[in-house]
């Protein structure tokens, strides 16, 4: 039996942080895990720029509202489902992914949370577990499943190490070099081919 794990951002939805910083003229809030491997340091970072600004939930999610799946993530996803159990694993937080997720047939996520004062303003955030998408991908194992992944940033690469086969999608040239070893594509066709051929 077998699983596909995909990342949800800069796979199948635009990078929400790159987007917000575009909207919100930050160019700070560009740095995403493309970037920055630790995600404690890079949240803490994103949180004490928001307070900085001024900046709370409900500007962020103005920002989400206006965002598309990718071109062709969708009918991607909807052939992938009609041919194995798909599940997203992201870094992102439930307050963010529910617009997204109704964009793209709601597929099952798994994601963290936000912590958020009454008045808005984000306070912290909580991890679903340590390294939440390798944890995860070992207990779908343990629980009988072969795991696919595919992602494209630095917080992907154990998932996808950790799996029966493993895909960079769109990712940056850095991580493509560091990584000569991992299929690297650019295209739901090609990436959509090497996943059924481990199916």
């Amino acid at each position: 039996m077998n699983i596909v794990c995909l990342d949800l951002e800069g796979v199948l939805v635009p990078e929400i942080w790159i987007a917000f910083s575009e909207a919100s003229g930050i160019p700070e809030l560009r740095r995403t895990t493309r970037d920055e491997p630790d995600y404690d340091k890079l949240m803490r970072f994103r949180i004490n720029l928001l307070h900085e600004h001024h900046l709370g939930l409900a500007d962020i999610k103005r920002t989400i509202s206006t965002i598309a799946p990718m071109e062709g993530a969708k009918e991607f996803l909807d052939k992938l489902r009609a041919e194995t159990q798909v599940m997203i694993l992201s870094d992102t937080f439930t307050q963010f992914a529910a617009p997204l997720m109704e964009k793209l047939g709601w597929p099952t996520i798994l994601c963290n949370e936000l912590t958020v004062s009454p008045s808005g303003e984000i306070i912290g955030y909580k991890i679903r577990v340590p390294h939440s998408k390798l944890t995860t991908v070992k207990a779908l194992q343990s629980a009988g499943y072969e795991t696919i992944a595919s992602g494209d940033s630095f917080n992907d690469l154990e998932m996808i190490r950790a799996s029966k086969a493993g895909f960079l999608f769109r990712a940056p040239e850095k991580i493509k070099a560091d990584n000569p070893d991992l299929p690297a594509f650019d295209n739901y066709d090609d990436l959509f081919e090497a996943i059924q051929s481990k199916l």
